[in-house]
């Protein structure tokens, strides 16, 4: 094979996907039909869940120095700090039970050049103008057929992933089921320069759609009018006329850059594998942008997929379970983001009916227990993966992603900045320790003085910062439980 896995897509998700399958030891090689990265602000920011986890590779410092720049831009363009559930500003996006686990606001061109050098520090090679046209598969890999500037070229791996996007070419070729609902919603928009900007009216809700303007920006959002040819590319025509059915008013657009188009069409892969192909980010589910939880929800399933298809490639996957639990575990969260956006299309649609819906829902998010409700909807930052073995009394942050804390003199995100599994154990967690020797070439065993946690005397975390196992002070230490949770993550012991 030319490679182990050959990821076609270049943006965030296919990049953030090559740097964990090289940290975990495979070879990976990514294709971009594109010659340059496009630049479009399609994402301003990255939830909670994406924070910590490239948090956990060393990338914080450099996600704080955009998070400051992107805040401003955030409250410029939306006049508050809060987030929103179907333009209704007034989620906290900080909890504040938990502060430190916040957003990081970066425009998604700079998270993209953040990927790549990373990448490109991995040695992981990206090959650009290179376009997937067809592949076979066999029962030991993927031959890859690419359009490039320099004729056709062959690429063989052991897998073959598709991070190419909303039309992925992946999930077409390999006939990945793809149902939904249709579009409800299209929304214009571009960075505009206009000969009259006065003529606007004010930027909000009406009877025919929604206005959007300011900072350079000019969009609308409406419910009827979908374009006929809705890849075509958003035309100075095409918005002008969407304006003046939404506002009244006729505007002269004099340069229209980064043009864009959405529609709210909802749709996942029944399966995120066939076979050797497997889709993650927008290949393998799209919705409306409402709430921005696309670029989270694509990098989450990155992280998810990136050391689980390496241990295939390593062989300590026969079985294909571990691989099998990729679907398993990501496809109810996005069908859950599937859910909250449709019901934030909803909201959005203009008449007296979902305006009196909109008013109630718009008070309850006062509540402080439905603000919390609507925070945890958007960031996800509480979603607990149905483990595969018994469960019960563990503490309650089993199956979630751990949020931060201290180990001693350093942290827990800072002992898994190289990606492999580890296991930490205080004074209490008697025995996990020799339980979990035989998987010492796979699992790091970190003996630890003191756990920054009250609940928590020793915990298993997997390589996308999940929690396996877990036993807390004073209760019991369940190692037939750790033994099943090294066996069903990291496969059998060396010698077993």
């Amino acid at each position: 094979m030319d490679t182990d896995v050959l990821v076609v897509g270049a943006g965030p998700v296919g990049l953030l996907l090559a740097t964990e399958l090289r940290l975990a030891g495979a070879r990976v090689e990514v294709v971009e039909r594109l010659a340059t990265p496009t630049g479009e602000k399609k994402a301003r920011g990255i939830g909670s869940l994406a924070t910590e986890a490239l948090r956990r590779r060393g990338l914080g410092p450099l996600l704080a120095e955009y998070h400051e720049r992107g805040s401003a831009d955030f409250r410029a363009a939306h006049g508050s700090d809060k987030g929103h559930f179907a333009w209704l500003h007034k989620i906290d996006l900080v909890p504040a039970d938990e502060p430190d686990r916040g957003y990081t606001f970066i425009w998604q061109p700079d998270l993209e050049q953040v990927l790549g050098d990373r990448a490109a520090e991995l040695g992981v090679p990206v090959h650009r103008e290179h376009e997937l046209t067809g592949f076979a598969e066999n029962a030991d890999g993927v031959t890859a057929t690419l359009r490039t500037p320099a004729g056709e070229r062959r690429l063989t791996a052991s897998y073959l992933v598709g991070c190419d996007g909303g039309r992925s070419g992946v999930r077409k070729l390999t006939g990945f089921e793809f149902p939904g609902t249709a579009p409800f919603m299209v929304m214009r928009a571009g960075q505009v320069e206009l000969a009259d900007a006065s003529v606007l009216p004010p930027p909000g809700r009406r009877d025919t759609g929604q206005l959007m303007h300011g900072g350079g920006l000019l969009g609308t959002a409406e419910f009827d009018s979908f374009p006929e040819h809705r890849d075509a590319p958003l035309t100075v025509e095409e918005l002008t006329d969407s304006v003046r059915r939404v506002a009244g008013v006729d505007v002269t657009i004099t340069a229209l850059r980064e043009p864009r188009r959405v529609l709210d069409h909802a749709r996942q892969a029944a399966t995120y594998r066939l076979g050797r192909v497997l889709l993650a980010g927008d290949a393998a589910h799209v919705h409306s942008p409402n709430g921005g939880q696309g670029l989270n929800l694509g990098l989450m399933d990155a992280m998810n997929l990136g050391w689980k298809l390496a241990a295939a490639v390593r062989g300590t996957d026969p079985k294909g379970e571990l691989l099998d639990s990729y679907t398993a575990e990501r496809h109810p969260v996005a069908a859950a983001v599937l859910h909250n956006t449709r019901a934030q299309s909803a909201l959005l649609a203009p008449g007296p009916h979902h305006e009196a819906l909109r008013d109630i829902i718009a008070d309850l998010m006062d509540l402080p227990e439905v603000n919390r409700f609507f925070g945890e909807l958007m960031n996800g930052v509480h979603t607990r993966y149905a483990l595969p073995y018994r469960t019960g009394a563990e503490p309650e942050l089993v199956g979630q992603h751990s949020p931060e804390l201290a180990v001693d003199d350093t942290s827990l995100y800072r002992l898994a900045t190289a990606g492999r599994p580890l296991l930490v154990t205080g004074p209490a967690a008697s025995g996990a320790a020799e339980v979990a020797a035989p998987w010492a070439d796979r699992v790091e065993l970190v003996a630890a003085s003191t756990l920054g946690r009250a609940d928590l005397a020793g915990l298993l975390l997997r390589p996308d910062g999940v929690l396996a196992w877990a036993c807390a002070p004073g209760g019991p230490v369940d190692l037939e439980q750790l033994r099943t949770a090294l066996a069903t993550w990291f496969g059998e012991p060396t010698g077993g």
